[in-house]
């Protein structure tokens, strides 16, 4: 389909491949006949400046030590532009290609982008994060910095020429305060791929001897909620000694959440796995009996669709969160929702669920059947090669691929 196109993927937070959905994409396009190559970080294991991997070229540079604070940051993707701009050049000048797909955080690689457009190459905004609500949620606060990510947003999205949403909610961001056109922005979820999380019986040796098992898996980071989670915990084990909590995650609140633990009394009750390999992930996530995402409910959290929901859908799994909007549009009836920030009735809804398996059966099968027959990348996919049909201009036009008939979210 797009044999003879070149499409240059850049990433700053995370390595290929270990960012799934970019992982994802980068297959689907060299499966469908483009020549891929990526740029993105080393860390998280992924050290080699160069690998090969699967007809894909992954290119790695440095960054500064994990970033902490505005300064911080300012400071790892200055770095990370510089990098970014110097092996864009490299791999032009090795295989001209025709399109640079941008992955935020940060809102900034269009500046790299720019640079390419003389010679015809688009820019497509692959928009995984709204920053600006990213930074209230981290900093609760609006001042300089929250004016500048609205800005380079701004012109992120002027610079594109297509971008490609991960909801619904995100979309309308892209239009109503990124000014573009309905047609330019296409929605492409990250379903989870089902080859990958496959159905087991799981391993009872997670349980620690006891009855049931609460599996969580994501990062570990000042948003993500893991100290509520432990609150629910602690309320949990003052009633019943029959539970035990597995968290699968690093982050750079990983050895500030393990104290807290430690300082609630929880050492027995709660494992940090930390990051690991696909094959222990699935193992612990089949295992649970429950799944959680303790997301706090900030503006990005309630906007944004998180991976693990549908992780958890993909091995069914039912699920309790707080009440977030992107949270309720994924999981639907296979989840239950607390009140926002009520520690209590998460407890409580985790409790009901252990208390009714046949509830679990079947909110974890509801979820499941949406994966297969909905949200897995195997629908998602037509969704992006949609996109790069209308970038490369592959015989439809914008309006027919925008009219054309897509799956019910």
């Amino acid at each position: 389909m797009f044999e003879g196109k070149h499409v240059l993927i850049i990433v700053e937070n995370l390595p290929s491949p270990f960012d799934r959905r970019v992982w994802q994409e980068a297959t689907t396009l060299r499966e469908n006949g483009a020549a891929v190559s990526i740029i993105c970080p080393k860390m998280k294991g992924y050290t080699k400046s160069y690998e090969h991997i699967d007809g894909i070229d992954i290119y790695r540079h440095s960054l500064p030590l994990e970033a902490r604070g505005a300064w911080g940051y300012l400071r790892e993707y200055t770095a990370a532009l510089w990098w970014e701009f110097i092996l864009a050049w490299k791999i032009y000048f090795k295989k001209r290609f025709h399109v640079i797909q941008g992955c935020n955080p940060p809102d900034l690689i269009f500046l790299v982008a720019l640079f390419f457009k003389p010679f015809g190459v688009k820019y497509v905004f692959d928009h995984h994060d709204i920053n600006p609500e990213l930074y209230i949620a981290k900093y609760n606060k609006k001042g300089f910095f929250y004016k500048f990510l609205l800005l380079v947003e701004k012109l992120t999205f002027k610079s594109a020429s297509y971008s490609i949403a991960t909801n619904e909610s995100y979309r309308q961001i892209a239009i109503g305060r990124g000014g573009m056109k309905p047609e330019k922005v296409t929605v492409v979820r990250s379903g989870p791929k089902l080859d990958r999380l496959r159905l087991t019986e799981g391993n009872a040796a997670f349980r620690k001897g006891r009855t049931f098992l609460i599996g969580y898996v994501g990062v570990i980071g000042e948003q993500e909620g893991l100290d509520l989670l432990l609150e629910s915990a602690a309320k949990i084990v003052a009633q019943r000694q029959d539970v035990q909590f597995a968290i699968v995650g690093g982050g750079t609140d990983l050895e500030k959440i393990k104290q807290l633990s430690t300082q609630m009394g929880l050492d027995d009750y709660v494992d940090f796995y930390g990051r690991v390999d696909d094959h222990t992930l699935v193992d612990v996530l089949n295992t649970a009996d429950v799944c959680v995402n303790p997301d706090k409910p900030t503006e990005m959290n309630n906007l944004s669709t998180m991976n693990k929901i549908m992780e958890y859908m993909a091995l069914k799994k039912p699920i309790v969160q707080f009440d977030l909007k992107e949270g309720r549009v994924s999981a639907r009836e296979a989840s239950l929702y607390a009140e926002n920030n009520d520690t209590a009735d998460f407890a409580h809804k985790i409790c009901w669920l252990l208390d009714n398996p046949e509830e679990r059966t079947r909110m974890g099968e509801y979820g499941y059947q949406r994966i297969l027959n909905e949200l897995s990348w195997n629908h998602e996919k037509t969704n992006l090669l949609n996109v790069y049909r209308k970038v490369f201009r592959l015989g439809q036009t914008d309006a027919q691929l925008v009219n054309a008939p897509t799956p019910t979210r």
